[in-house]
């Protein structure tokens, strides 16, 4: 059996939940739980209320999601000033 194809939808943060998990608006106004894509937890990409994220479901659970892309922001650049680095 072929693996099912996943929906991409756009929503929005609303609430940071424990154990890295997030409330996500979508654009049809469906409330889901999402939790970041191991790419993104690699990267260290963070995520907070009100940025707008790219959510993969599966046609089975329309409750739950995984945050795959986080889209930037104007103003969210990099860290702090250049060359300093928290090791």
């Amino acid at each position: 059996m072929a693996k099912e194809e996943l929906m991409t939808i756009d929503g929005q943060i609303d609430e940071i939940l424990p154990d890295g998990r997030f409330r996500v608006r979508l654009e049809n106004d469906h409330r889901i739980i999402a939790y970041t894509a191991g790419r993104m937890r690699r990267n260290r990409i963070r995520s907070v209320v009100g940025d707008r994220v790219q959510v993969e479901m599966t046609p089975y659970d329309l409750d739950k999601g995984r945050i795959i892309y986080r889209e930037r922001t104007p103003g969210s650049g990099f860290g702090g000033p250049r060359g300093a680095r928290r090791r």
